[in-house]
C-alpha cells in the first residue's frame, strides 16, 4: 500500500502511532458491527469463510507483511475450516499493507485477490476506510461464490470462523 518507502516512519516510531490512531479513528464499534454483519450475511451464499484481521502495529520479528499475514492465517486457524475454504483479509495499518490469504480449496487466481487489494488500497488512500472494507468484503465474497467448492449434499452450512474483525 505504501509507495513512498515510509522507512522514516518506522525508524522514528511514527508508523506505530499512526497505526494506533487509524485504528481508533476508523474502526469504531459501529463500523466493526457493520463489518461483522456484512460477513455473516454474505457467507450464507457459499462455503467460504472470511476473517478480517487488523493490525495497528506490526511486530518487529516479521518485516514482510505477506509473511506476517501467513503467520496470522495460521495463528487464527483460518486454515482449519472443514472444507479448507478459509480466507484472511489482513490489514497492517502502520505499514499501509493489505494481504489476502486463501486456503487451498479456494480456486481463485492471485490476480483476483490483487484486484480486491488494489481497490481497497485506493479507498484507504482516500480515507474511506469503512466503505472500502465493506466493498472489499463484497469483492471477496463474490469471488468465494464462484470459486469455492459446493456444499456436500445433506450438509448444512456452518459458520466456522468469527465474523467480527480481529485486532492484533
Amino acid at each position: 500500500m505504501r509507495q513512498d518507502g515510509g522507512k522514516w516512519k518506522e525508524l522514528t516510531g511514527w508508523a506505530s502511532l499512526e497505526g494506533q490512531w487509524l485504528r481508533r479513528r476508523h474502526f469504531t464499534p459501529e463500523v466493526l458491527a457493520h463489518i461483522a454483519d456484512r460477513i455473516k450475511k454474505s457467507e450464507l451464499d457459499h462455503t467460504g469463510e472470511l476473517m478480517v484481521a487488523i493490525e495497528a502495529v506490526s511486530p518487529s520479528h516479521e518485516r514482510n507483511s505477506r509473511y506476517r499475514a501467513l503467520e496470522v492465517f495460521g495463528r487464527l486457524r483460518v486454515w482449519d475450516t472443514p472444507l479448507n475454504t478459509g480466507v484472511l483479509l489482513y490489514l497492517a495499518l502502520d505499514r499501509h499493507r493489505i494481504e489476502i490469504i486463501a486456503d487451498r480449496a479456494v480456486a481463485a487466481p492471485d490476480e483476483l485477490w490483487a484486484q480486491v487489494c488494489g481497490q481497497l488500497q485506493a479507498r484507504l488512500q482516500q480515507h474511506d476506510y469503512a466503505a472500502g472494507i465493506l466493498a472489499a468484503i463484497d469483492g471477496i465474497e463474490a469471488i468465494l461464490r464462484t470459486r469455492c467448492p459446493p456444499l456436500p449434499p445433506g450438509q448444512a452450512h456452518t459458520n466456522d470462523l468469527a465474523d467480527e474483525p480481529v485486532f492484533l
